[in-house]
């Protein structure tokens, strides 16, 4: 899934808007509900070596709120799906969106990143 694909299925969600919220950082997109100002997620290009890998191109990777358990098996199952880099590692975790990652699972994970950061639901 590409950075344009995340942004677009993102904001197709109700109430979901896309920013860049850091000064000086015109990359770094911060997914959030627009009457809560919650995120639910984070789009952001880092340096392979920070999450433990041997690339050298900067890379977009996707934090997203996760169950804890659930992340834990998704870590297992997927080289593509980490630790959650300059987060919680327990309750977010980080997706390569170029990766062995199916599409169909991304979209699903940020549908649910979205529900778990609704405080409607709550």
């Amino acid at each position: 899934m590409t950075y344009e694909e995340i942004l677009d299925f993102a904001r197709g969600l109700p109430n979901a808007v896309a920013d860049k919220p850091f000064e000086g950082d015109f990359e770094t997109t911060v997914l959030r509900h627009s009457d809560t100002g919650k995120w639910f997620g984070i789009l952001m290009r880092v340096s392979p070596r920070r999450l433990g890998l041997m690339d050298e191109e900067p890379t977009w990777i996707l934090n997203l709120k996760c169950d804890p358990e659930e992340g834990f098996n998704l870590r297992d199952a997927f080289a593509g799906i980490l630790p959650a880099y300059h987060m919680n590692k327990l309750h977010w975790l980080t997706i390569l969106p170029a990766s062995d990652v199916p599409e169909e699972l991304i979209c699903d994970l940020i549908r649910s990143s979205y529900a778990l950061t609704d405080k409607r639901r709550k």
